[in-house]
């Protein structure tokens, strides 16, 4: 696979992981954890993922400032201003907003232009980004790669902004769901090309409704219907068409970054960053432009995705022994057990006897003991631990 110099890579590393907590930490989060022994954290894994086809110089990691150093020790080729430091936690839409006005500065700069006369028709400004979370994992990479070359090639040819939707396995809870349109109706894009002949052409389809994470019956009801995929909150789209999209559905974010578009791609941006970012809005991308955008499309996709959410998701892709035991990067011993995950700190060993479907988690100075079935409440632990003890457990 060739590397296109108009391809560019966001990844978001900002995450505190608290769903992985006593083993995601606050100092260091899961993205920055090597959790299947490959000797590469998550996040180490994400940027030699996108390394075939995004050239080294045009990936951008947006992240809290407190994990800036931690990047630049896992990702030695990475320059210092490649990484994107958040003043603030202020959910996806900010955090794309930055990276975005951060590469149209880059592409202005090198097709020798102004943002007060900005060609888009100009090569070096038309840009096409896929934005991803860092701590996502991928068993198919080569098949991945393809997807997104195939997205790539879609939005250099369309106004259009693209998500990938994994195809539904199960009846998943974990997940968020997109319903697409497959019936071919027609919806005319800006170049006059129709939804149809869109899906038709490139196994690319309009996107209907964005659906939260569903219960059980009804993420039933989803994967019966054929025509709901999971939400991989994997996006691709070109520099001028999210550029748009901001202006018109979050002006609130766009006219924020454009006060100093001047500042940025500067030695000025940072410190107009840390004025600036803090008064955006606490909001999604999903929510902020996918579920609004007209021009929203999904490509149906299958590479052995998983979003590494929580202790759960990473029990399934886990190896298993005769009862369905996982242990991880320590030894175990189980009697009359089954169904449990174990993690230790390595040299350690755990005796587990008469429970099943447990999480028994330990990292320094935490050991956590918490049914499966209730994994979610774990961001609760998190928050009344600290709450309670101060952030030397969190």
């Amino acid at each position: 696979m060739i590397k296109n110099t108009n391809n560019y890579c966001v990844i978001m590393a900002g995450g505190i992981g608290s769903r992985f907590w006593p083993y995601s930490r606050q100092e260091k989060p899961k993205q920055f954890l090597d959790f299947f022994g490959t000797g590469k954290s998550l996040l180490q894994m994400t940027v030699d993922r996108f390394r075939p086809m995004v050239p080294i110089e045009n990936m951008f990691i947006v992240t809290n400032v407190a994990y800036k150093q931690i990047i630049l020790e896992q990702i030695p080729d990475m320059k210092e201003q490649q990484v994107l430091c958040e003043p603030a936690r202020r959910n996806t839409a900010p955090c794309i907003a930055y990276a975005t006005a951060h590469i149209r500065a880059l592409c202005l700069k090198r097709a020798g232009l102004t943002a007060a006369n900005q060609d888009w028709n100009r090569e070096e400004m038309k840009a096409n980004i896929v934005v991803a979370a860092s701590d996502h994992l991928i068993l198919e990479e080569d098949k991945f790669r393809e997807t997104i070359q195939r997205a790539f090639d879609f939005v250099a040819e369309n106004d259009a902004i693209c998500t990938l939707g994994m195809q539904p396995t199960r009846p998943e809870t974990g997940y968020g769901y997109i319903q697409f349109v497959n019936d071919r109706s027609r919806c005319e894009l800006n170049d006059g090309m129709s939804r149809e002949q869109s899906s038709l052409n490139d196994g690319i389809y309009p996107v209907k409704t964005f659906t939260e994470k569903p219960n059980l019956e009804m993420a039933k009801v989803f994967l019966e219907s054929g025509d709901f995929l999971w939400n991989s909150g994997i996006f691709i789209w070109s520099l001028k068409t999210i550029s748009e999209a901001f202006r018109w559905y979050l002006p609130e974010v766009a006219d924020r970054f454009r006060e100093g578009e001047l500042l940025m791609g500067t030695d000025k941006e940072e410190d107009f960053i840390e004025q600036i970012f803090p008064k955006c809005p606490n909001i999604s991308i999903d929510y902020g432009i996918m579920e609004k955008a007209e021009n929203v499309f999904v490509l149906p996709s299958s590479f052995g995705w998983s979003d590494l959410g929580t202790w759960g998701s990473l029990y399934e892709l886990s190896e298993k022994d005769e009862q369905q035991n996982v242990s991880l990067h320590s030894d175990a011993l189980f009697y009359e057990a089954k169904g449990n995950v174990v993690t230790l700190e390595k040299g350690k060993l755990a005796v587990v006897q008469g429970v099943d479907d447990m999480i028994i988690a330990e990292q320094n100075n935490v050991l956590l003991v918490c049914k499966k079935a209730e994994e979610q409440r774990i961001k609760q632990f998190v928050t009344e631990a600290g709450d309670k003890f101060g952030n030397k457990f969190v």
